[in-house]
């Protein structure tokens, strides 16, 4: 008798005849049970017949994913791929046209199969599709033609050069031409990203015949869908330029108001940016920004007319009347004039001030802040400067040397230094609020740190701890997402050192209170509780479901898939997505996990699908949010999650279902705001009051046990 574990109780469906309920047996060749089933309805030839999925994408079963098949699955009896491949192939090409467009309506909707798409693309249809592009005008055969190719291509099965150079000049016409259908337009763009990223010379001819200021046109069109593949092939063409190609092509993008676009229109226009948006705009910020890192690495050239005569601006911007008026100042004191104003400036070479901006980072980019504040701002900037040269020498607020700083410390803020990531979507909305980000948000920080500094009465030996209130300040005003740079002045503005003392003050108070042992008795008291209510909303979240991409090697997909928990915290359930579908029914996922099979659970490099991508740089993000629910001997269910908390969350949640103890950071945060929210209330009632650090004494015995109390009838 076979064990229990190896039998399947399925339904399998047939248009026209009665469904049979049947106990499958895994252990059992699958052309044998099609055998049987086919048997059951009196049908012969059983191998011209397949099992397929009723629900989601209706993949065929084969013996490579027969065992995905669970208890109370679905299935049907339909033709087979190679019979279905083989049919559809000559339906494409029928002169009929009725005939030929509901094949290709069909093909459309069959490549998503990976069994089907190696049947239909061993028969030389990838092809007969590239002619039938070439040929055809536009239209609904058109956009199932081009639909139905993207869905191949996304196997990597064959290279994008087994394309011919005209297909892709017939698909460039269709993101060129005005007047085309939108569908068609996304799909070609969807097909041009793809060619792009193939490293291929067919991506050199995108890069030649789609100009950006076409793609600036349809981004503007009034359509989200539309608009997130021009992003990515945007995106796309700057990822794969060179660093003076990209810098040009940003150029061009920011003259013709793409960020005001995309600040007004898309981040403050859509109700939702959703994840494909949020990434595009996350790469755009990183690609942007990664262009300051030459100039960050690059030193001052005292030989440089261009760079001298920057540094020399700056002397002349803030002292315009100490120059030699009559020319009858000597060379020496004429050097000697400029050294001390260079060492007004801040300058700790004051005699070769060059020196200063040598070391890199930040190198050249300290030298550009410097002179956009001094010519954008001269008035505050002439302020900066007089204000700390009427100043005792100890209590200067050195701009120079203040600068070099605060540019290292925006860089480090921003990451200017770090790859964009192939799952990161966190940008910063002020970068789309106004031209040069670097050297307007620099304008407004040099400003605060001079502010600050008065506030701290600070002297040259507390130039690292103004630093460092200084990074703390903008660091909390970033986080509080500011859209304009009006906002983040306003926000900054208001977060002065008396207020990051507060914060710092109850910071400390909170930490020294729940040290001391009394209140850490009573965390210890409260934190099964608590944990038991992060239990909770773990599993509450697994059964909210969450969308996770598709990520392959070859690049960022737009392929969803869900999952999710079942009510009663038995059963996984997960599926592909359909379209403009958001958050599935139980019902619609065709797959499913009992919790009681689940035997382990792995993160990070660990993960087999890691493990196939290898161990690059860009996959860092990747390992960083990779989990692997393995559930059988060879069988795993590969995850990466939308971000690092979805990644915690659900790393909690499997282990609480496990038995297990959670163990994300983000569980112990929560932990902590939770104790220390209940410590504050539980502690309202003794404010002010001081908490001993050891239990009162025990009182002497009393002296007598005679507690008896004589009540006469005079007392009342």
């Amino acid at each position: 008798m076979e064990p229990p574990k190896n039998i399947v109780k399925i339904a399998v469906q047939m248009m026209g005849a009665y469904p049979q309920l049947i106990e499958l047996n895994q252990s059992k060749p699958l052309s044998a049970v099609l055998k049987d089933v086919c048997d059951a309805w009196n049908i012969n030839n059983s191998e011209q017949y397949a099992l397929q999925y009723v629900d989601g994408h209706q993949a065929y079963i084969t013996e490579l994913n027969r065992m995905e098949i669970k208890n109370g699955s679905i299935l049907k009896l339909t033709t087979s791929p190679d019979k279905e491949a083989s049919s559809l192939c000559n339906g494409v090409q029928s002169q009929n046209q009725d005939v030929r467009s509901e094949s290709l309506k069909k093909l459309a909707a069959f490549s998503a199969d990976v069994t089907f798409a190696q049947e239909f693309i061993s028969r030389d249809g990838l092809r007969i599709l590239a002619t039938t592009v070439e040929e055809q005008k536009e239209g609904d055969v058109m956009c199932y033609t081009l639909k139905a190719i993207a869905e191949l291509m996304e196997h990597g099965f064959v290279s994008w050069e087994t394309f011919s150079i005209s297909f892709i000049h017939k698909v460039v016409t269709f993101v060129n031409m005005n007047l085309m259908m939108v569908e068609i337009t996304q799909l070609a763009l969807v097909i041009l990203e793809n060619v792009l990223q193939s490293n291929t010379k067919l991506g050199a001819m995108v890069k030649q015949e789609v100009p950006l200021e076409r793609l600036l046109t349809l981004l503007q069109l009034p359509n989200q869908p539309l608009q997130i593949k021009v992003m990515a092939l945007i995106v796309a063409l700057l990822q794969k330029a060179g660093n003076r190609e990209r810098a040009d092509m940003l150029d061009f993008l920011w003259k013709k108001n793409m960020r005001q676009f995309i600040h007004k229109h898309i981040i403050h226009g859509w109700p939702v940016l959703g994840d494909e948006m949020s990434h595009y705009l996350y790469v755009l910020q990183c690609l942007s920004l990664g262009l300051l890192e030459d100039r960050m690495k690059t030193p001052m050239d005292p030989n440089d007319a261009e760079q001298r005569q920057q540094l020399q601006n700056l002397r002349l911007t803030a002292f315009p009347n100490e120059g030699d008026e009559d020319g009858r100042m000597t060379v020496d004191r004429r050097h000697s004039l400029c050294a001390r104003e260079f060492h007004k400036l801040g300058f700790t070479n004051n005699g070769s001030p060059w020196q200063d901006l040598a070391l890199t980072p930040p190198g050249l980019l300290a030298l550009e802040n410097m002179a956009y504040f001094s010519t954008r701002f001269p008035s505050a900037y002439n302020r900066f400067v007089l204000e700390n040269s009427s100043r005792e020498d100890k209590h200067v607020c050195p701009f120079a040397r203040s600068s070099i700083h605060l540019t290292l410390v925006l860089c480090d803020i921003l990451r200017v230094r770090e790859t964009a990531s192939e799952t990161g979507q966190g940008f910063q909305a002020l970068f789309y609020a106004q031209d040069h980000f670097m050297q307007e948000l620099f304008s407004v920080c040099i400003q605060v740190l001079n502010k600050t500094w008065k506030e701290m009465r600070a002297t040259q030996e507390d130039f690292e701890k103004v630093m460092h209130v200084l990074k703390e300040q903008i660091s909390r005003t970033l986080a509080l997402a500011p859209t304009t740079l009006d906002l983040f002045r306003t926000k900054i503005s208001s977060l002065n050192y008396s207020e990051i003392l507060r914060r710092r003050q109850e910071e400390r108070l909170i930490q020294d209170e729940a040290l001391s042992p009394p209140v850490m008795e009573l965390r210890e008291q409260l934190q099964p509780e608590l944990l038991n209510l992060i239990r909770q909303q773990r599993l509450h979240f697994l059964c909210e479901g969450t969308k996770f991409r598709k990520v392959s090697s070859r690049r960022r997909q737009d392929k969803l898939w869900f999952c999710r928990l079942s009510p009663n915290h038995k059963v996984l359930h997960y599926g592909d997505l359909e379209d403009n579908i958001d958050n599935p029914p139980i019902e619609m996922l065709a797959s499913k996990i009992p919790v009681a099979d689940i035997k382990y659970i792995l993160t990070g490099k660990d993960c087999p699908h890691i493990k196939e991508k290898g161990s690059g740089k860009q996959n860092k993000d990747l390992m960083d949010q990779a989990f692997s629910i393995c559930y059988d001997v060879d069988s795993c269910l590969n995850f990466i999650a939308p971000s690092s908390n979805d990644f915690c969350l659900w790393l909690d949640g499997l282990y609480a279902l496990l038995g297990k103890e959670m163990p994300s950071e983000r569980c112990r945060t929560d932990l902590d705001l939770l104790l220390n929210t209940e410590l504050k209330l539980r502690l309202l009632d003794l404010e002010n009051i001081q908490i001993p650090e050891q239990p009162p004494p025990i009182p002497p015995r009393p002296t007598n046990y005679d507690y008896c109390y004589q009540f006469t009838s005079a007392e009342a």
